[in-house]
């Protein structure tokens, strides 16, 4: 579940809420009661960045599948099987 920011238009009152992606915005200040809170946009706390970080970083020796690799082989000596047909 994401965790979204509001702040209340009329009192500046700012809090984070962890919410169901279905779940309706909230509407009402805790702080003043004001029907006046708005989601905020704002960054991810982390960021998934870089070419196949999620097939080397948790790899070790031959076992990574490189992206620049042209054959494809995950240790270079067997070649790639394509569309599921044998090699």
């Amino acid at each position: 579940m994401p965790i979204y920011e509001y702040e209340c238009k009329a009192c500046g009152h700012r809090l984070e809420k962890l919410q169901k992606l279905s779940a309706a915005p909230l509407t009402d200040c805790p702080s003043c009661q004001a029907p006046e809170l708005s989601r905020l946009v704002s960054a991810a706390g982390f960021r998934l960045a870089g070419g196949g970080w999620y097939e080397t970083d948790f790899k070790s020796g031959s076992k990574k599948n490189l992206a620049g690799d042209p054959t494809g082989a995950s240790d270079g000596k067997t070649p790639a099987k394509k569309d599921g047909a044998a090699a």
